[in-house]
């Protein structure tokens, strides 16, 4: 399999949470995007991994993605170490994405922020031609993505691009309330957790707003790269008039 988009959150509603207007922007546009969880979520006070499962493959499904893949690394102790990274390096090596996205390096949850140094340590020994692998039983190429691009949180950073995904925030949404056991449901009998209060679904939308209208539309995402962008149009780009 070949994609385009490879994105790598910590725990299922990550990569919803943080970027799934863009995931399912670029679905919308043609490209060909796989998820990845580095674990089945199985310490969150709410839910189950067995039903986080499930709705994780809910909402790969309305977002329209090739695959989502679990690496079941074990929940609140996400180590970056050979065995994991080597995990990371089989799905990179089998779905050859051109772009990663993952996590950024600053975070409240050491999860996220070992998952960003996993995914970044994988993206770049994947490359690596004497470093081997095997999928199956038989071995795999050397493969690195072009670039990888960083997404957003809980910790706020300046923003390299945003893009804009006015026209699939509804997308993105719908699959956030796709993870029923972890968020605003009055029906739930579950202990309450900050993600599950309707102010917390709220505040989604008002980060999606807020960097929307630093480029003059109504919803955006933000993402950080520490390399410098080449555009071959500068037409395309979206510059709020102020």
């Amino acid at each position: 399999m070949k994609i385009d988009v490879l994105a790598v959150g910590a725990h299922p509603d990550d990569i919803e949470l943080a970027c799934g207007g863009t995931i399912a922007k670029l679905v919308k546009q043609g490209y060909s995007v796989a998820l990845a969880d580095v674990t089945q979520g199985e310490l969150g006070t709410r839910g189950t991994k067995e039903i986080r499962a499930k709705e994780a493959q809910k909402a790969a499904e309305i977002l329209g993605v090739k695959t989502r893949r679990n690496l079941h690394v074990p929940d609140g102790n996400v180590e970056v170490n050979k065995t994991n990274v080597q995990k990371l390096i089989v799905l990179i090596r089998e779905l050859k994405p051109t772009m990663m996205i993952i996590p950024h390096s600053v975070e409240r949850h050491p999860d996220h922020v070992n998952t960003h140094h996993l995914a970044k340590q994988a993206w770049y020994y994947a490359g690596l031609r004497k470093l081997k692998t095997s999928l199956g039983g038989s071995p795999q190429e050397s493969f690195r993505p072009h670039h990888y691009f960083e997404f957003m949180q809980w910790h706020e950073f300046n923003a390299s691009f945003i893009v804009d995904i006015t026209d699939s925030y509804g997308k993105k949404m719908e699959s956030v309330r796709a993870h029923t056991s972890q968020f605003f449901d009055p029906r739930s009998k579950e202990p309450p957790t900050k993600l599950s209060t309707p102010e917390f679904l709220e505040s989604i939308e008002t980060r999606a707003k807020y960097y929307g209208q630093r480029i003059g539309v109504k919803y955006g995402e933000p993402f950080l790269t520490n390399y410098s962008l080449g555009v071959s149009d500068m037409f395309d780009l979206i510059i709020h008039k102020r």
